[in-house]
């Protein structure tokens, strides 16, 4: 898709619907093995005005684009993405280490959700509300609603999910009219620069979707700050998101920002079923998931037997290379090890007990389950984003719900039990913004809604929840004088 386009390996920025390489550079470095992979081009404060000036003239046009329009493009682009699914999953595997099969799930996913993102936006009709006898000086007016676009939208993705999470900003945006700043994760862009690929390929007018390659160091608190930028679609760490936040001022936002998310197992649990959701849940694409499971509460009295049967269920997962589909592979660099092993090294120091893992070869870390933390332990509180799974005793469920909720995260938790009725009480009491009975966390289904509270995000996400968030409703109010006729 980019054979003639890009030049001594350097993957350009698409601005005003061209593709323009820059001076300064960042280089794409794999997991796997520290080969370079590519190089993008890394845009300065003025290249982002240049950005943003050609999203607002795009805007006039674009947001009074016919609807279905603006559906067919997207629908197409998902087309075209799907067709290189295949190639931009090998490329997916080398620069993020993802197993190939995983890979290419996601860019299927994606494209699916970028074609029932233009299905849904369909249904955002206006509406038409009468005043009515009870309310005063109501009785002789008509409320006409209509869904206005909001402007430029800055999309940030992640490196864990470069297509998804960008195909799950971008298509909302453009659904609904806006037009779109697009930063594509450092580690991650070039999987991420194909689908913007794919969306010039379908025909997307020039300066509808701008590119933002760049270092957070020089374009980072510009991007967020940036006085034409209406709403921001973020996904992140909690730390990233307080500084964007704390720069962008009112405007609106989607944040979906880090996690901690816990499991509660509850003495009538079915352990087979506790025991594989937890493990694929937390060691899944080496844990590098806001939604992976991070810790395990369990009561002290079934706590060996269950540590004893997650040991034996995480000694099967396979360990290595992407290309070969192993559950654990490559973390995403040496610096995100290191802050991994921090954590398991601190735990050992305060008394833990290590059931199996604890070993690493470069940032290739083996799957570690650590038991015995305590609320000393700095892997009680903080997200690893690796292989690592601490299992907690507690002495009641209502200490687990306690701990749970002192976490300053509250993205998603899991519990586990036979009795509807303890799930239900426990998931009203949890502090997060959802919550999986007898099921790891997970983002999906797509159009249901994925948020979280406190440190974990702001607003709702879910192709329904992002349609109706970047749009602005406008009320246009007739006042009917009475006739004598």
């Amino acid at each position: 898709m980019f054979k003639d386009i890009i030049k001594n390996n350097v993957y350009p920025n698409f601005i005003d619907g061209k593709w323009v390489t820059t001076e300064q550079t960042i280089d794409v470095i794999s997991p796997i093995d520290g080969k370079l992979v590519g190089k993008t081009s890394a845009m300065s404060q003025d290249d982002v005005d240049r950005a943003t000036a050609s999203n607002l003239e795009a805007y006039k046009t674009w947001r009074n684009t016919d609807l279905m329009e603006r559906g067919e493009i997207i629908i197409k682009a998902a087309d075209i993405l799907e067709e290189n699914a295949e190639m931009i999953s090998d490329i997916m595997v080398t620069e993020i280490a993802k197993g190939k099969k995983d890979a290419l799930k996601e860019i299927v996913r994606t494209a699916f959700i970028m074609r029932q993102t233009v299905e849904y936006g369909k249904q955002l009709y206006n509406k038409i509300l009468r005043g009515d006898e009870t309310t005063p000086g109501a009785k002789n007016t008509i409320c006409v609603t209509r869904r206005d676009p909001l402007g430029i939208v800055l999309s940030i993705a992640p490196f864990n999910y470069p297509v998804n999470l960008s195909g799950s900003k971008l298509a909302p945006a453009l659904m609904t009219g806006n037009v779109v700043l697009f930063k594509p994760p450092s580690q991650g862009a070039i999987s991420a620069l194909h689908l913007v690929r794919a969306f010039e390929l379908a025909g997307v007018p020039k300066g509808v979707i701008n590119t933002a390659m760049g270092r957070g160091s020089v374009i980072g608190d510009y991007l967020g700050s940036h006085k034409d930028v209406r709403m921001i679609n973020l996904t992140a760490s909690s730390d990233v998101g307080h500084t964007v936040a704390k720069a962008s001022g009112m405007v609106s936002m989607i944040m979906e920002l880090g996690g901690k998310d816990p499991a509660i197992v509850l003495e009538d649990a079915d352990m087979d079923l506790t025991v594989s959701q937890i493990v694929g849940g937390a060691f899944s694409y080496s844990g590098q998931r806001c939604t992976a499971v991070k810790r395990v509460f369990v009561l002290d009295h079934m706590a060996d037997d269950l540590a004893k049967r997650l040991k034996a269920k995480v000694e099967t997962l396979t360990v290595g290379s992407p290309w070969d589909n192993c559950t654990v592979t490559h973390v995403i660099n040496e610096k995100s090890a290191d802050f991994i092993m921090s954590l398991v090294e601190d735990a050992k120091a305060k008394g833990a007990t290590i059931l199996t893992g604890d070993k690493r070869e470069g940032n290739l870390i083996q799957p570690t389950l650590i038991d015995h933390v305590t609320t000393d332990m700095k892997i009680a509180w903080e997200e690893p984003f690796g292989p690592v799974l601490p299992i907690i005793r507690v002495k009641s469920i209502e200490e687990a719900i306690e701990l749970s909720n002192q976490s300053e995260f509250g993205l998603q938790a899991s519990v586990f039990t036979r009795d509807i009725n303890k799930a239900m009480t426990i998931a009203d009491r949890l502090e997060a913004g959802s919550v999986q009975i007898n099921n790891a966390p997970s983002r999906g289904p797509d159009h249901f809604p994925f948020s979280g509270v406190k440190n974990s995000g702001i607003g709702v996400q879910g192709i329904q929840y992002s349609l109706e968030a970047m749009t602005q409703v406008k009320a246009t109010i007739l006042n009917i004088k009475s006739s004598d006729l």
